[in-house]
């Protein structure tokens, strides 16, 4: 009966909904009832209204989207017997209506998240299930491994119930025998070095005759030799916390079709646009808006899905699929999508429980964004979610926003290039006043605002998205095309992380972008002639012209996403409290405290009587470890000394020798999950849409002349050492 009345109570809801979208109005009627809808949006926002309040924020919302559409479709296209306007008039049509389509996707996906699982640790007494832990690799960095292996070693677990693999992928027998001399020698050293690594930290090592079918071969060459109930599966660089664990098997006892425990993946580092723009300390990640609000809307509709790391899946579900899916190369959402087609179901766990790094410089993070957009183009053309069998309706709608928003690129370039068909060919792609132009298009705008910060605002700032999305788009829209000319032909690469601005200058990806800006410079200057030279259309021109200047902006800005600030590769310091000794010169211990850790050093704050030490002097740090490590003992060489009021704070870099001080480093870094908690939560701020979008134009302003400033130095060619 309650299940009849909800669909009697949503039928009447659309037809009146729908009425109000169809029906015939003027546009001063339309700009009253848009307005007025507008205001109880804002009024539900500004007052933080939550549960039905929230639906019926985001239902006014959608009865203006809809009136924009029904205009869109009805009143604005050119004739068709004008084939010149009316071509890239439906172009530009047909990518509204896709931004559209997405914009009611994501609503239904994240229209209620799920609130976060309650954890419940194992208890004494319950059964402790087998856990293999895969860290697989390429060609990481010895340091990054021994970081994250040491990390893995130490969870907070029963010592006989867990394996530590590392998945060598980078010293096959088909390397280790390559022809060219320099690279077998380079290979046989890694395989010798790693297995030392495994064999002091007490994990296994694993390599295979050679790498076929990319990250996911190397998963099912570790299944293929493993035997645990469960596999986590963790990065390179995504260095787990102790009570990994522990916040994530329990919840397979709970559900024994449950394939899936995800949880997000937190970063220590800032990717090229927080670091260029200075946004790191400040501003939500861009992970974050994925992590915090769509992988939880995603569960809510038991449809969140395996994210490549940081998650713990269970190995009666892989085998059912014979592993880890490998026809694209995104594996991880490949596989997920087959498992929930055969009744298994997944949970996302937000909390962040593994600490790791992303691209550093512009060229990596577009390496990265290009293998995940081909990846999830593959998915589309190979297993299109719609269509997929097994399938619940939910799960469908919520693969394929998933999948499909990958497309971005296509609109975002066709919104970029649109003025310049009414500024540079005077075609009439858009038939409309000025006014009617104005008043639906503006609403519409707002009222997306409004959206996306009531949903988004504490994970996203106003206008980053449109950001992220253009700097990705100019050089992802030709990886999409060749995912559909030849979808076999992509091939999986490793993002490098280990990685250095080691001088300031322009990326090698920077050229496209600064041509961009010359020709949106170029057609504002064609808006002013235009204003001029025919007074009759002087508001259509400044409205076109008034879009164009907002690509502007957001090209601007992309310059200095593009100039790379100089930096080194290592970790953001994170804020620590832990008490240690210091071994002076004398051979006497020293009561200080750790103040801050990187994965490059730590952070000593002491007394004046500093006990003898000085820059450029090596010493030993001694503190109790949290877990048991069987050693204390971590030597570190002062890089740097500063005066701190009536103490001083001494800058270290580690000096590890053993396995042993790799597990200190990481027990300092990795092992409490609390603090990458606090970290997060501090940035998670609503700033609002006024002062956001003020904060933007600030940031997009100088970065622009910050990015003009890169191009005549880096013309001149003298080395920027800023």
């Amino acid at each position: 009966m309650n299940r009849a009345l909800t669909i009697l109570f949503w039928l009447a809801v659309s037809t009146v909904v729908l009425s109000v979208v169809t029906v015939p109005v003027s546009l001063q009627t339309h700009l009253v009832t848009a307005s007025v809808l507008l205001i109880g949006m804002m009024i539900i926002k500004l007052l933080r209204l939550d549960g039905n309040w929230r639906l019926l924020l985001l239902t006014f919302g959608t009865i203006i989207v809809l009136r924009y559409a029904f205009w869109r479709t009805t009143s604005t296209l050119p004739p068709m017997d004008q084939w010149a306007d009316f071509i890239p008039g439906l172009i530009l049509y047909l990518a509204e209506m896709y931004c559209i389509m997405m914009l009611f996707l994501s609503l239904f996906v994240v229209i209620r998240p799920m609130p976060n699982h309650v954890s419940t640790r194992l208890t004494p007494g319950e059964p402790v299930p087998t856990v293999d832990i895969f860290i697989p690799t390429y060609n990481e960095d010895y340091e990054l491994l021994a970081g994250t292996l040491a990390a893995a070693r130490d969870i907070d677990y029963p010592e006989d119930r867990f394996t530590v693999w590392l998945l060598d992928d980078g010293s096959t027998e088909a390397k280790r025998n390559n022809p060219d001399p320099e690279q077998a020698a380079a290979a046989q050293e890694r395989y010798e070095q790693l297995q030392q690594l495994c064999e002091e930290l007490g994990c296994r090592y694993l390599t295979r005759p050679k790498n076929e079918h990319a990250k996911a071969g190397n998963l099912n060459n570790g299944l293929a030799h493993s035997t645990g109930e469960f596999v986590a599966v963790f990065d390179a660089d995504h260095a787990p916390a102790r009570d990994f664990l522990q916040e994530t098997v329990p919840f397979f006892g709970r559900d024994s079709r449950l394939f899936l425990v995800q949880t997000p993946h937190f970063f220590l580092n800032p990717d090229p646009l927080e670091r260029n723009l200075r946004t790191f300390e400040v501003m939500p990640s861009e992970n974050e808006m994925f992590y915090g609000v769509i992988q939880r809307g995603l569960d809510r509709w038991n449809a969140a899905f395996f994210c490549g790391s940081a998650a713990l899946l269970r190995r009666e579900a892989l085998v059912t699929t014979n592993g880890f899916s490998g026809r694209s190369i995104t594996e991880d959402c490949e596989t997920a999508i087959e498992l929930h087609s055969r009744g298994w179901n997944s949970i996302y766990v937000d909390k962040p429980l593994v600490a790791g790094l992303q691209p550093v410089t512009f060229a990596s993070f577009i390496g990265q964004r290009t293998r995940w957009a081909q990846g999830m183009m593959q998915i589309m053309l190979f297993s299109f979610p719609l269509f997929k069998s097994g399938l619940t309706v939910a799960q469908r709608l919520c693969y394929m926003s998933s999948t499909m928003f990958w497309l971005f690129p296509i609109p975002r370039m066709i919104f970029l290039f649109a003025p310049f068909f009414y500024l540079f060919f005077d075609l009439q792609i858009f038939t409309a006043s000025a006014g009617e132009f104005t008043a639906y298009t503006l609403t519409y705008f707002v009222v997306n605002l409004v959206m996306q910060n009531s949903l988004f605002g504490r994970w996203r700032w106003p206008w980053i998205s449109e950001l992220y999305e253009f700097i990705q788009s100019v050089h992802l829209l030709g990886a999409l095309f060749s995912v559909v000319r030849n979808p076999y032909k992509p091939s999986f690469k490793v993002t490098a992380k280990d990685e250095s601005v080691e001088s300031s200058r322009l990326s090698e990806l920077a050229r496209p972008f600064y041509l961009i800006f010359l020709l949106l410079v170029l057609a504002v200057g064609m808006t002013i002639y235009k204003i001029g030279a025919e007074p009759y259309q002087a508001e259509v021109t400044m409205v076109v012209g008034g879009w164009n200047i907002f690509n502007l902006i957001l090209a601007g800005c992309a310059l200095g996403v593009v100039s790379e600030r100089r930096e080194g590769w290592g970790s953001r310091r994170v804020a620590v409290e832990r008490r240690c000794e210091v071994r002076g010169t004398d051979g006497e211990w020293t009561r200080a405290m750790l103040v801050n850790v990187s994965s490059g050093g730590v952070a000593v704050r002491m007394p004046n009587s500093s006990a003898g030490l000085g820059r450029g002097m090596p010493t030993t740090l001694r503190f109790t470890p949290l877990a048991n490590i069987g050693a204390d003992e971590l030597p570190v060489f002062i890089r740097q000394v500063t005066q701190e009021g009536k103490g001083v704070v001494f800058g270290c870099r580690y000096m590890p020798e053993r396995g042993s001080h790799y597990r200190l480093i990481a027990d300092l870094i990795y092992a409490n999950s609390g603090n990458w908690q606090m970290r997060q939560s501090a940035r998670q701020v609503n700033i609002g849409i006024i002062r956001g979008t003020v904060r933007f134009l600030g940031i997009a302003l100088y970065q622009t002349g910050r990015g003009l400033g890169y191009l005549l130095r880096f013309g001149s060619g003298r080395a920027l050492g800023k």
